[in-house]
């Protein structure tokens, strides 16, 4: 059984009803959001999407309800963007190529944040082969992204920093536009070393407005706690030796493994 396949199954996704995406994107395609994190135990993460049946459809493409992600996330030599995160400026940002690996498509994509804290997401799709580099046109696309949003980095200074990989379910709230992803089966790659998520946790993020969402009162009521979690920044705060202690390495180490011996960092999918 294949990661993708359990994860549908572990879920109970097939219970919900399915929204093409174009569906998904008419109603909610969230480029402008603010971001709340959880970590739930499987079991508590399948009676959210139980609960969710009645608001919310899952994003279904011919048949297949969850997508594998590949995401490699650049940074300066010095690890401008990592520290950014960490130390909580106002101006943080993130720049990664995505690889949706079933469907064989890429993106190249810039988030920063808005005066308000809230997510502004730019993408730029590229061919699926462009993955896990920036060429002549995603450099110019990060560079006016930046640019704008006051950032001091240029993507000549990038160079590929870490790859995170995991299955993804969507589900969106199509009357409301309100967007909630549910991820499993979460590596970070670095070099020689990969972190994982403890497989009985998952990852979910709900997208929408300033003011919670329904979902987001749900995910209270069941024991969940919004929590300051990136992949990225997870990912180079176990994998990389010498990076200062925070908060976000003991949360790390509370639901993440590391060990060596991992695949190459760019390892191609045969979508690729």
């Amino acid at each position: 059984m294949t990661p993708a396949v359990s994860y549908t199954a572990g879920l109970s996704l097939s219970a919900l009803r399915g929204a093409t995406l174009a569906e998904v994107d008419a109603a909610a395609a969230l480029q402008h959001r603010t971001d709340r994190k959880y970590l739930l135990p499987l079991d508590q993460a399948r009676a959210f999407v139980r609960l969710l049946a009645d608001s919310h459809r899952v994003l279904d493409l011919a048949g297949r309800r969850t997508t594998s992600y590949l995401s490699t996330y650049f940074d300066t030599e010095q690890l401008a963007a990592w520290h950014a995160h960490v130390q909580g400026r106002r101006r943080r940002w993130k720049v990664r190529t995505r690889l949706y690996a079933e469907d064989g498509l890429c993106r190249v994509e810039v988030k920063t944040k808005d005066g308000r804290g809230a997510t502004v997401k730019h993408a730029l799709k590229v061919p699926a082969p462009a993955y896990g580099e920036l060429d002549a046109r995603a450099t110019e696309f990060v560079n006016g992204v930046l640019e704008e949003a006051g950032i001091p980095v240029t993507a000549e200074e990038l160079a590929p920093a870490a790859e995170v990989r995991y299955v993804r379910a969507a589900l969106a709230d199509l009357d409301h536009g309100t967007r909630v992803t549910l991820d499993g089966a979460l590596t970070c790659h670095h070099g020689d070393r990969t972190a994982a998520l403890d497989p009985a946790q998952v990852l979910v993020e709900t997208k929408g407005g300033a003011r919670p969402a329904p979902a987001d009162r749900l995910l209270l009521r069941l024991g969940g706690r919004p929590v300051s979690l990136s992949k990225y920044v997870i990912g180079r705060s176990l994998l990389t030796p010498g990076l200062p202690d925070n908060d976000v390495r003991r949360l790390a180490r509370t639901h993440f493994t590391a060990q060596t011996g991992t695949a190459p960092l760019f390892e191609r999918t045969s979508a690729a």
